[in-house]
């Protein structure tokens, strides 16, 4: 089992553990930067804040998380990351699903000049 990790434009993701229908990753956000508003057909994620605070956007609906707080995101939805503060954020992700392979993303937008791209995802 290798444990990927990422350097990404925002930031990076560290892969914490891998399994038969989940994946568990460590998200380091930069500050005043975000992921990729995107969606996944495979996986729901569940986000843990560790460090700092997550403005996170689901099917358009703003949610702020802190430390100890964490955000659902069902199976299909819109969403994305975003470290709004001076401070580094750090997120656990959790995804569950029958595939949690890092080309299941649909980019909606992205301030990296990603969009068509499908690659290795973010979160």
């Amino acid at each position: 089992m290798s444990m990927a990790s990422e350097e990404r434009p925002w930031g990076s993701w560290h892969v914490i553990d891998d399994g038969q229908g989940y994946k568990v990753k460590r998200i380091h956000v930069n500050p005043g930067q975000r992921l990729s508003y995107q969606t996944h057909e495979h996986r729901s994620e569940h986000w843990v804040v560790i460090f700092g605070k997550a403005t996170c956007v689901i099917d358009g609906e703003t949610i702020v998380a802190g430390p100890g707080e964490s955000v659902d995101v069902p199976t299909g939805a819109a969403h994305r990351i975003t470290n709004m503060h001076a401070e580094e954020l750090i997120i656990i992700e959790v995804q569950h699903g029958a595939y949690t392979g890092e080309d299941d993303i649909c980019r909606l937008e992205d301030d990296y000049g990603r969009h068509d791209e499908i690659l290795a995802a973010e979160a």
